[in-house]
């Protein structure tokens, strides 16, 4: 079921399917800013990923001696949240584990999605419970996609981002076509923290950005304006458009852990970046989306 905030400036539309923002409305004129989900591209539009963010190796991972199937971004993403709470302003989803998500992963939990409007920004709030006994091992993670190009454009050509706090260079990692980090360090040359989409720009890998290297990132237009910020304070982030497929949209993706990496063999305890939670506690965090 579709839900709708909208104040002066935004109006916002929520699935209950996944929690997943689906639509960003500027109330002015009308402009879009989500990605509208056309399959030959890409069919989602902002999935939460949980619990995994990436694909474990070989899509499985072992805990307490047995082996669990996995695929990419884990299951919440396809998962039906109920409404919890619905303000003027403020909208919450829980999704609790199931028999079903059990099988798969181990681990008892609610799954708490939020979404705050307040003038021309969407803050999207986290918080997970560990419900079991024992300790919880989990990932969490954003993946908006936005229009690129916004203007009419025939393509994003010329269109690119701006790294908030940064100036000649960004340090960032690739994937292997299976999804897996592949750690080698490449440096994506920046002239006064931006950089513009070329050719083919997209058309290698994700790119994976670790190190706090900055926590805002901007689409920037043809003019250099910017029109999409997200804001962030995780540990890493991806900027990601399908590889050699000129997709008119970009991702940017505030994340709480990533993909194995090509020589990882280690258990869930071990896998990089993993958030633990001891029973009974919470895990709560946020992000910011700020729209011109």
């Amino acid at each position: 079921m579709r839900y709708e905030l909208q104040n002066e400036q935004l109006k916002i539309e929520i699935d209950s399917f996944g929690a997943e923002l689906k639509a960003v409305t500027r109330i002015s004129d009308g402009r879009q800013y989500l990605w509208y989900a056309d399959a030959k591209y890409w069919g989602r539009t902002s999935p939460v990923l949980f619990p995994f963010v990436g694909v474990p190796k070989n899509k499985e991972y072992r805990y307490a001696g047995k082996t669990y199937p996995m695929g990419q971004h884990g299951f919440a993403r396809d998962m039906e949240f109920v409404l919890e709470t619905q303000e003027k302003n403020r909208i919450w989803f829980c999704l609790s584990s199931t028999e079903e998500t059990l099988e798969k992963y181990p681990f008892a939990f609610r799954l708490h999605i939020g979404y705050e409007l307040s003038g021309n920004e969407i803050k999207v709030l986290w918080k997970v419970e560990n419900t079991d006994t024992k300790n919880m091992y989990f990932s969490i993670g954003a993946h908006p996609a936005f229009l690129c190009p916004v203007n009419g454009e025939e393509d994003k050509i010329g269109y690119g981002l701006q790294f908030g706090g940064l100036t000649d260079e960004i340090h960032h990692h690739g994937n292997t076509p299976e999804g897996l980090a592949v750690m080698e360090d490449e440096i994506l040359l920046l002239k006064d923290g931006k950089v513009t989409f070329t050719p083919g720009f997209f058309d290698k890998c994700t790119y994976m950005v670790e190190g706090k290297q900055t926590g805002e990132v901007s689409l920037l237009d043809k003019e250099g304006k910017p029109y999409v910020t997200v804001l962030f304070d995780t540990p890493l982030f991806a900027v990601w458009s399908p590889e050699g497929k000129n997709a008119p949209f970009v991702c940017i993706e505030p994340w709480y852990g990533r993909c194995d990496a090509v020589d990882f063999s280690g258990s869930l305890e071990e896998r990089d970046y993993e958030n633990r939670l001891a029973p009974e506690e919470t895990f709560e965090a946020e992000y910011r989306m700020r729209f011109q």
